[in-house]
């Protein structure tokens, strides 16, 4: 397996990505700022990951959602 330092992804399994995005921002805040049904009606993690799964636009966004995320806290 190829090591990818410089990719904040690698490693991480989109139930992972989901999980810190929800722990630091709350399902409210999230929906927010990605709006998203998955996020705002009746969130919860299985179906969001159902959604993402089958939706690469969706999936883009909570990636990069992610990957700022990542970099603010680190600053």
């Amino acid at each position: 397996m190829e090591s990818q330092p410089n990719n904040p992804l690698h490693g991480k399994t989109l139930e992972m990505v989901v999980q810190f995005l929800v722990d630091h921002y709350g399902w409210q805040e999230l929906g927010g700022r990605i709006n998203i049904r998955c996020f705002n009606e009746n969130p919860s993690i299985k179906s969001s990951l159902t959604f993402l799964r089958k939706t690469q636009w969706a999936r883009t966004k909570v990636e990069d959602l992610y990957i700022k995320t990542i970099a603010r806290t680190k600053q």
